[in-house]
Parts: structure tokens; sequence; C-alpha cells
């Protein structure tokens, strides 16, 4: 028998975020989250965007064993502003039983009803800066903390249910060798006098803080035309520079500005932590912190987890500013594999900035959807 029971207590949060790491256990690929960042994800009183969105925790039961799990999450923003009626779910995860998905399932379409909401949608987060999608490809492929890593039979299960496939994201890598210096170097001096612009680098996160509302404001504008895009707002501006400035070196985050100073373009990318939190077991006490600093300081693989440019200067060569600053301290720091985030296959500008790096696609995955009954 089947049980779905709420997680509310910090206990049961404890026990939704922990289930994971029993169901991956035997896994080379999965990587664990950082158990304490993963609670404070769910904190009503400390994450702000529980403002503008709510979420309820579940657990499956059979007999006294968890055997899966799902966030079931309205984004009032996106309801009211939108006019997207959409439920959504995230954090889903699930042992190799239909009835297990389907009951989780169910008690999302049941929030969802109760809201007059038309559709589910998921895996997704709260927001476009949370994790998304369920795996279809590249299952034998080290994950990273950017995105959710889940069994093959996940896919199977949502066909089997009904679901359709909503929204389709691929994630390539690159070898660094790839990278012909010649090309930028050349073009760089070239949009830097035709635009007047210049790039700024950074030595220190606090040299960065000045410029990150800029640049979450030019986040909001450079992917607004995309579909269902959140805009993140002030109080989410400050809650994210707490959350992943601190992960970043600063000399990986690359700015660009016109004449005005005004910030047209922007670049983070993050070494890859899978590995070292692979090694943390979830915890950075008592050595999990030294994993992290380890690979932030030596990893040889790096995450390019955001990238901006203001819709005016799309397609005008801006890219090149940006790899001719990274170019230089990916070479002294030995840096080997460049890879990326899951990005919107019908995304074609920033498929565009990555063509002269001839990319692999070497993961798949999607968002899946159905009607609410």
């Amino acid at each position: 028998m089947i049980t779905i029971k709420e997680a509310v207590t910090k206990s049961e949060l404890k026990t939704f975020v922990k289930f994971p790491f029993n169901l991956y256990k035997d896994s080379n690929y999965w990587v664990p989250p950082i158990i304490s960042q993963e609670l404070e994800t769910f904190n009503k009183k400390k994450n702000p965007i529980f403002n503008d969105a709510e979420a309820r925790f579940f657990l499956a039961y059979k007999n006294t064993e968890v055997v899966g799990r799902v966030a079931a999450i309205i984004n009032w923003l996106e309801v009211n502003n939108q006019k997207q009626k959409k439920m959504r779910f995230g954090w889903f995860d699930v042992i190799d039983d239909i009835d297990v998905t389907k009951a989780l399932l169910d008690k999302v379409h049941e929030i969802g009803k109760a809201n007059n909401l038309d559709y589910v949608e998921g895996p997704v987060g709260f927001s476009n800066l949370d994790k998304v999608g369920v795996m279809t490809e590249g299952f034998e492929y080290l994950g990273n903390m950017i995105t959710w890593y889940n069994y093959p039979y996940y896919v199977e299960h949502f066909a089997e249910l009904g679901y359709k496939d909503e929204k389709l994201y691929s994630e390539s890598r690159f070898p660094f060798s790839n990278v012909e210096p010649d090309f930028f170097l050349k073009a760089n001096e070239l949009i830097k006098k035709r635009y007047g612009l210049k790039s700024l680098g950074f030595k220190k996160a606090s040299e960065v803080m000045p410029y990150a509302d800029k640049m979450f404001d030019l986040f909001n504008e450079s992917y607004s035309s995309l579909s269902s895009f959140v805009a993140i707002t002030d109080i989410q501006k400050e809650y994210f520079k707490k959350k992943f400035i601190p992960f970043v070196n600063p000399e990986y985050i690359k700015f660009v500005v016109d004449a005005d100073d005004k910030l047209i373009a922007f670049a983070i990318v993050m070494p890859s932590f899978s590995r070292a939190l692979q090694k943390t077991g979830g915890k950075l006490f008592p050595f999990g912190f030294r994993h992290i600093l380890h690979a932030k300081k030596h990893s040889k693989d790096v995450v390019f987890y955001l990238i901006g440019i203001h819709p005016e200067y799309q397609n005008k060569g801006v890219t090149a500013m940006i790899f001719n600053e990274y170019y230089d301290v990916f070479n002294k720091k030995g840096i080997q594999n460049c890879i990326r985030t899951p990005e919107l296959e019908d995304n074609v500008a920033i498929h565009q900035i990555w063509k002269h790096f001839k990319p692999e696609v070497f993961k798949r995955r999607k968002t899946v959807r159905k009607n609410i009954e």
C-alpha cells in the first residue's frame, strides 16, 4: 500500500532532502546537493521566492519505507502576470514503481485542481534559476550541481501516465583546445572600437557586488522573450547574490559595458564541483569545505552557468570580447573541458554563441505536461 504524506516539520523536510541519497547510493553519476543549502531553499522564512510562490512537499511511503518524493509548486507571478495557469512539480524522485509515480503526481494534480489551474508541468523549480527537466539522454555522464540527475525509467513512467513533451533542452561540452585565440583577439578589438565597449574583470567577490543588480536586470531583459520566463524580483536578487556568488571565482565573472558604463553583457562560469560534492556526501562539515575549496581552485572543468546579452547587442560579436577574456584565465588555470548547462533547444540566439567551438551535445532533457482533469 502506498501512502502520501506531506513533509512539514524540519525532520520531515530533511527526510525529503535525503531520500535521493539512498536512491542513488550506487550511482557513479549522481551529484548530491549540500543538505543544509537544500533545506534553506525550502525554508519559507529564508527563501524570498515564497513571497510570490507556494510549495508543498510530499513523500511516498510503502509501509514505513520512503519510496518517492515530489514538490508541488505554484508560481503566482507566472499564473497572474503571464496568465499561464500552470501547476509546477519538481524535486521529483522515485523508485521504479509506476504506482508510486502516479500517487505522487495525482497529489500535484489535486492541488492544481483546487487552485483552478489548467495543467501540470515538470520537473521544474520555483524560477528560471532553479534546476529543470528530466534527463532523456546522457545517463552515463557525470551530473553537476546545476542540474537534476535521474534514472531512465522516469521518462518511461511519465509516458505511461500520459504526459507529453513540453520543452526540450540540450547540454553540450567542448574541449578548451577547440578555442582558437586568434579569432577572438581580432574580433575583440574590432567590436570594442565599433561600439565603444570595454570588458570588466574582477579579482575579488566584493568588486562584483556593485554590478550584481544590473546583471540580474540584464538577465531579465535578455531572457524575457523565452517561453514561460519569470523575471527575478528585487528581493530575489539579494538572495541569489548570497547563494551563488560565493561559489564563483571572481575571475570567472566577465562583464561588458558601453561608453556610458551601462552593462550590456555578462557571463558567469563556475568550476565543476561535481566530484567534490560527491566526496562531501551532502555535508560541509567537518571536511566538505575542503573538497569544495580544492575544486574551486583546482578544477580543470568549468561550467558555463549564465550568459546574457542585451537584445540590441545580440549577433554583434560581443561574445568575442567575453571569450577573449576567458581565454587568458582558462589558459593559466589549465582548463580542459567547458560544459554548458541546459539550454532550450529553440533558443537560437544562445546556440549561435557557441558555434565557433564545435560543441558536442552529450545530454538531453525535457519537461513534460499533462492537463488537469
